[in-house]
Protein backbone atom coordinates (compact mmCIF):
# COMPACT_ATOMS: atom_id res chain seq x y z
CA UNK A 1 0.00 0.00 0.00
CA UNK A 2 1.11 3.39 -1.36
CA UNK A 3 1.43 6.17 2.15
CA UNK A 4 0.32 8.75 1.38
CA UNK A 5 3.12 11.12 1.92
CA UNK A 6 4.80 8.67 -0.87
CA UNK A 7 1.79 9.54 -3.16
CA UNK A 8 1.79 13.16 -2.54
CA UNK A 9 5.31 13.05 -3.28
CA UNK A 10 4.57 11.16 -6.64
CA UNK A 11 1.54 13.72 -7.58
CA UNK A 12 3.60 17.46 -7.07
CA UNK A 13 5.84 16.40 -9.94
CA UNK A 14 2.72 16.83 -12.31
CA UNK A 15 2.71 20.62 -12.52
CA UNK A 16 -1.07 21.14 -12.53
CA UNK A 17 -1.63 18.91 -9.45
CA UNK A 18 1.00 21.15 -8.06
CA UNK A 19 -0.14 24.46 -9.00
CA UNK A 20 -4.03 23.39 -7.45
CA UNK A 21 -2.09 21.97 -4.50
CA UNK A 22 -0.65 24.78 -3.73
CA UNK A 23 -3.45 27.41 -4.00
CA UNK A 24 -5.90 25.10 -2.20
CA UNK A 25 -3.01 25.07 0.34
CA UNK A 26 -2.94 28.71 0.33
CA UNK A 27 -6.99 29.38 0.90
CA UNK A 28 -6.69 26.70 3.58
CA UNK A 29 -4.07 28.96 5.36
CA UNK A 30 -6.19 31.70 4.98
CA UNK A 31 -9.14 30.13 6.50
CA UNK A 32 -6.98 28.77 9.32
CA UNK A 33 -6.06 32.65 10.47
CA UNK A 34 -9.24 33.42 10.44
CA UNK A 35 -10.67 31.23 12.95
CA UNK A 36 -7.82 31.14 15.21
CA UNK A 37 -7.97 35.18 15.36
CA UNK A 38 -11.55 34.86 16.56
CA UNK A 39 -11.36 31.86 18.27
CA UNK A 40 -7.91 33.08 20.33
CA UNK A 41 -10.04 36.32 20.89
CA UNK A 42 -12.65 34.07 22.12
CA UNK A 43 -15.51 36.40 20.26
CA UNK A 44 -18.59 34.26 18.63
CA UNK A 45 -18.89 34.43 14.86
CA UNK A 46 -22.33 36.29 15.66
CA UNK A 47 -20.21 38.67 17.35
CA UNK A 48 -17.54 38.80 15.23
CA UNK A 49 -19.89 40.03 12.37
CA UNK A 50 -21.99 42.70 14.60
CA UNK A 51 -18.45 44.39 14.77
CA UNK A 52 -17.87 43.64 11.55
CA UNK A 53 -21.54 45.60 9.98
CA UNK A 54 -22.38 41.85 8.46
CA UNK A 55 -24.08 38.70 9.24
CA UNK A 56 -23.15 35.98 11.08
CA UNK A 57 -23.92 33.58 7.72
CA UNK A 58 -21.36 35.92 6.26
CA UNK A 59 -18.85 35.33 8.38
CA UNK A 60 -19.20 31.21 8.32
CA UNK A 61 -18.82 31.57 4.59
CA UNK A 62 -15.27 33.50 4.95
CA UNK A 63 -14.68 30.78 7.38
CA UNK A 64 -15.44 28.05 5.51
CA UNK A 65 -13.61 28.99 2.32
CA UNK A 66 -16.71 29.25 0.09
CA UNK A 67 -15.86 32.79 -1.24
CA UNK A 68 -12.50 34.66 -1.75
CA UNK A 69 -12.61 37.82 0.64
CA UNK A 70 -11.33 40.84 -0.68
CA UNK A 71 -8.59 42.61 0.81
CA UNK A 72 -11.12 45.25 2.51
CA UNK A 73 -13.25 41.97 3.89
CA UNK A 74 -10.10 40.76 5.77
CA UNK A 75 -9.25 44.05 6.94
CA UNK A 76 -12.90 44.47 8.67
CA UNK A 77 -12.22 41.00 10.12
CA UNK A 78 -9.17 41.73 11.38
CA UNK A 79 -9.92 44.73 12.72
CA UNK A 80 -13.16 43.13 14.67
CA UNK A 81 -10.69 40.61 16.12
CA UNK A 82 -8.96 43.58 17.14
CA UNK A 83 -5.69 42.71 14.84
CA UNK A 84 -4.66 44.77 12.07
CA UNK A 85 -4.10 42.39 8.75
CA UNK A 86 -0.77 42.00 7.57
CA UNK A 87 0.42 39.80 4.17
CA UNK A 88 3.61 38.42 3.39
CA UNK A 89 5.16 37.44 0.46
CA UNK A 90 7.84 34.32 0.82
CA UNK A 91 10.28 32.87 -1.53
CA UNK A 92 8.76 29.82 -3.42
CA UNK A 93 9.82 26.34 -2.81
Amino acid sequence: MTKLADLKKTLMQNDEFRAEYEKADAEFQIVEALVRARTEGNISQAELAKRMGTTQSAVARLEGGGVSPSLATLRRYAAAAGLRLEINLVPAE
